[in-house]
């Protein structure tokens, strides 16, 4: 007996094809249930992947931020001493007194102008000691981890290998590390001056992308018709977003370094000086990273603008609202926390980049903090970016702890907006 026979007239159709259905069903059931298990392996060994991938990044960076250095002298410090009294009981007079012997008068004099003797905690007079008259230098560095399992043999091989020198666990990731300017000696140097200029930056990419690219969005989502033009516009802003940074660093060198170098430098407000005339400054970096950026937060900021009930809108006009204070009180608090979330994400890229800032003319070495957006500047990729690119082991510890710093910015700045989009999240609710 066939199928058909157990539905001769044709009042059963519907039955039979329901029938029909259940057992097509019934009988892929199984193999969807078997493609959904492959797809959630699949799933999870990539989220696994993932975290496997940041963890082996984050040990590699805390591995070369801490471990063992081999430091020579050319004056051991345990020598210095004035009039028989050893350094670590000397005042700072009378640390200038022992300078005197050592330095000639031009570097004393130097040493005096940078931060007067006067001023200096007894700290910093015993590090200068150190520093000017014993000379130390990391002849050889290692990892974390092998200092930890090799300590011993360690211990041994610099014994013989570098007689005159100290074995030193060293934390290359210290307060002096972050207060200090950037140094030509690696014990010395710093990243307080790339991170001032990551600050000055990013604070002008803020406040310049930020209302920009939400007013552009909501002209284009609200006000503006959807005509050839719209449809023009639209398309360039989606190709820009995917433009690679080097070319948005060539637009900021001819726009801003040059075309508007007599703004960007500070001339036309009279507070350019010799170093920025050219108008290789901040506020030039900072535009340029504001254009890098704009193409995806007016993106998101549209997507956002989109998302809001169109009910929202009806309700608002019903209530005679115009469409400002429809846009103004109802749509944009609406749409806040997604604007927050790209432009958190733009933020993100603008902090790291390192291509157009080079472009634009980052100095990759300056030795004090920038005072105006008009100044010279470096940032922390930047700064990265050098030290790795030198020869000497000892600049990659550094380098890896100049990340860490970068990593704790980074997360900070894009805590402190998950904060506020929350907020407002609730807010709202």
């Amino acid at each position: 007996m066939t199928i058909h026979e157990n539905y001769p007239g044709t009042e059963d159709r519907s039955r039979f094809t329901e029938d029909i259905r259940r057992f097509e069903f019934q009988t892929n059931l199984p193999l969807r249930h078997r493609i959904g298990i492959i797809w959630r392996l699949v799933l999870l060994v990539s989220v696994i992947a993932g975290i496997i991938a940041l963890s082996v990044l984050l040990i590699s960076i805390i591995n070369d931020s801490f471990g063992y250095a081999a430091i020579e002298y050319k004056v051991h410090p345990s020598s210095l001493s004035l009039n028989g009294r050893p350094l670590n009981e000397l005042s700072c007079s009378e640390i200038v007194l022992l300078l005197e012997d050592h330095l000639t008068a031009n570097r004393l004099r130097q040493l005096e102008s940078e931060n007067p003797f006067s001023t200096r905690s007894l700290e910093d007079c015993h590090e200068t000691a150190i520093f000017e008259i014993s000379k130390p230098k990391a002849v050889v560095t290692w990892s974390l981890f092998y200092s930890l399992k090799y300590s011993r043999e360690l211990k041994i091989y610099v014994a013989q290998k570098y007689p005159d020198a100290d074995l030193v666990f060293q934390n290359w990731l210290n307060s002096d590390f972050i207060r200090s300017p950037q140094s030509s000696d690696p014990l010395r140097t710093g990243i307080l001056t790339a991170i001032m200029g990551s600050i000055y930056v990013i604070g002008i990419v803020i406040v310049v992308a930020f209302p920009v690219g939400i007013a552009a969005a909501i002209y284009l989502e609200e006000y503006s018709s959807r005509s050839f033009l719209h449809k023009i516009i639209q398309t360039n802003i989606n190709n820009l977003a995917g433009v690679p940074s080097i070319i948005y660093g060539m637009l900021g060198l001819a726009l801003f370094v040059r075309a508007l170098e007599p703004l960007t430098s500070g001339a036309i407000f009279g507070l350019s000086d010799s170093t920025t005339a050219n108008g290789r400054t901040i506020l030039s970096a900072g535009l340029t990273l504001a254009l890098l950026v704009l193409p995806v937060i007016i993106i998101n900021a549209q997507e956002a603008i989109r998302a809001v009930p169109n009910s929202l809108r009806q309700a608002s006009y019903g209530m005679g609202a115009t469409k400002w204070q429809t846009v103004w009180h109802h749509v944009l608090p609406n749409a806040i926390p997604g604007i927050l979330t790209g432009t958190i994400l733009s933020v993100s890229r603008a902090f790291g980049e390192t291509a157009p800032l080079v472009v634009v003319g980052a100095s990759t070495y300056i030795t004090f903090n920038p005072e105006s957006i008009f100044s010279k500047f470096t940032t922390i990729p930047i700064q990265i970016y050098q030290w790795t690119a030198r020869p000497q082991d000892v600049y990659k510890n550094i380098a890896a702890a100049a990340i860490i710093v970068l990593l704790v910015l980074l997360l900070t700045l894009n805590a402190t907006a998950i904060i506020l989009r929350n907020r407002l999240s609730r807010r709202l609710i």
